[in-house]
């Protein structure tokens, strides 16, 4: 798995490359955006970490010059610019996940592992979690082999979750993934859609498979 690391801090740049190097991934870094744009040109890489703030070539434009012609790399964007309407910026011109700084590695490799473990999944369309499916492609979930009717807003909290598998979600990051960017990240809304869920699932199931992780947010998981 190739990683390429744009970052204008060197400090910064060289201890997620090692971080991720430890991990087992291949990681190149570059600290400017003339220098990204050179290596995206030339080399194919899986996921791209990308901070927007770049001397030469900021990292929008390298970020919209590598969609012109590669909508299947992943991109990761770092950013400092922590404002909602940044992440709706970032995310609507191609990126596929924002992490604002300043954040901890440990984060930071837990939505590496989310990336790359997405783009193996869109081979395989089927999500699944122990007697639960989600069909990536008809947008249709089954629980054991009964077929669900949910809503919009709930499939694409389900997807999302069975997508982070392992991880908890927060309120605020099915926001930026699931939700219109205007909803506050306290609106009762939110909860009532992922209640509503939980009840069809724990139905169909005989048991509810989102669990809270206090603090932490959102996690699916078959029965234990």
């Amino acid at each position: 798995m190739r990683l390429l690391v744009i970052e204008d801090e060197r400090d910064l740049c060289e201890d997620i490359a090692k971080k991720l190097r430890l991990s087992g991934y291949e990681a190149d870094i570059c600290f400017d955006g003339e220098a990204a744009l050179e290596l995206l040109a030339v080399e194919k890489y899986d996921l791209v970490l990308l901070d927007l703030n770049l001397p030469k070539v900021d990292g929008m434009t390298v970020l919209r010059t590598l969609r012109e012609h590669d909508q299947e790399t992943g991109v990761l964007i770092l950013s400092a610019r922590s404002e909602i309407s940044d992440k709706v910026d970032g995310l609507d011109a191609g990126a596929n996940d924002y992490l604002s700084k300043p954040f901890h590695l440990e984060e930071l490799e837990a939505r590496v592992r989310s990336l790359t473990r997405r783009r193996f999944v869109q081979q395989d369309v089927c999500l699944r979690c122990g007697g639960l499916t989600f069909d990536t492609r008809s947008r249709t979930a089954t629980a054991d082999g009964q077929t669900l009717s949910l809503t919009r807003k709930e499939s694409g909290i389900l997807e999302y979750l069975l997508l982070n598998r392992g991880r908890p979600i927060s309120q605020e990051e099915l926001i930026e993934h699931v939700w219109d960017s205007s909803v506050d990240s306290f609106s009762n809304s939110i909860r009532v859609h992922i209640s509503m869920l939980r009840k069809k699932l724990r139905a169909a199931l005989g048991y509810d498979p989102i669990r809270n992780k206090i603090g932490q947010g959102y996690e699916i998981g078959a029965d234990e």
